[in-house]
């Protein structure tokens, strides 16, 4: 049994996927009525540039999953150019459930297909028994995780379910990278206005996680998002830095839950 702050790096994730996934986590805020269920139905298509060239294209969906679940998938490929040099089709699936109206994560699951490389890697959240299995290659490793500990992408959910204020900070727990620990998300003082795929100029909240897993980006930290000023933060634009310049994420494509 190891604990959840083990500091293995893990270097299976690339950067240019998690960017498309959105990317970003949070610990322990209080949560809000409607924080669970998430918003079903929703999706939600990016265009992926690296500075100034189109890589490709990801998407966002929340699913209804089971009796009283929930499903977030995440799809990410390069276009047809970069498929020349670095064909990437990815898929992240993360499920779970509401409990006493808070989000609970109960998988988190990565399948990786870039060029002739494939990995399957799956965290399993046991949080009756405040544990966490994480499986890849055949071989499991378990670490002591309390209950209330998401995923990532359960953790950007709960941030944009979140009362989010200019100058504020929340925390969020999670298990990621094969650790658990407190990402500390930062709200900008100061709003900026986006143009949003349904054609009108929004204003935004800038929004900076920060991570502390080294091995999701290269430069730890180094995250920003714009998400819309209104109850449903709505993430209008993404960037991240990477060892050479920057992963930029633009919303081009949304439909609202239902």
């Amino acid at each position: 049994m190891r604990s959840g702050h083990h500091v293995s790096r893990f270097a299976g994730c690339r950067p240019w996927l998690w960017c498309c996934a959105l990317l970003l986590v949070p610990p322990s805020a209080p949560a809000t009525a409607g924080e669970c269920p998430p918003p079903l139905g929703e999706q939600m298509r990016f265009d992926v540039d690296w500075e100034f060239i189109n890589g490709g294209s990801a998407t966002l969906s929340y699913l209804r999953h089971g009796a009283d679940g929930y499903r977030i998938r995440i799809r990410a490929r390069t276009n047809r150019f970069l498929d020349l040099f670095k064909k990437v089709r990815d898929t992240i699936t993360a499920d779970g459930v509401c409990r006493d109206g808070h989000l609970q994560s109960t998988s988190f699951v990565l399948d990786q297909h870039e060029n002739r490389y494939r990995a399957h890697k799956e965290t399993r959240f046991l949080w009756r028994k405040n544990l966490v299995e994480y499986r890849q290659n055949g071989k499991t490793d378990r670490y002591e995780v309390p209950a209330g500990h998401l995923s990532v992408l359960d953790a950007f959910t709960r941030v944009r379910r979140l009362p989010l204020h200019p100058g504020t900070t929340v925390r969020i727990p999670v298990f990621d990278a094969r650790k658990r620990y407190l990402v500390e998300v930062s709200v900008g003082d100061d709003t900026e206005r986006l143009r949003a795929p349904w054609g009108e100029r929004v204003e935004c909240l800038v929004v900076t996680p920060r991570l502390k897993s080294a091995g999701i980006f290269s430069s730890k930290g180094a995250i920003t998002i714009w998400m819309t000023d209104d109850p449903r933060h709505i993430p209008i634009k993404l960037r991240a830095k990477i060892k050479i310049g920057h992963i930029i994420g633009r919303l081009t494509g949304y439909r609202a839950p239902g």
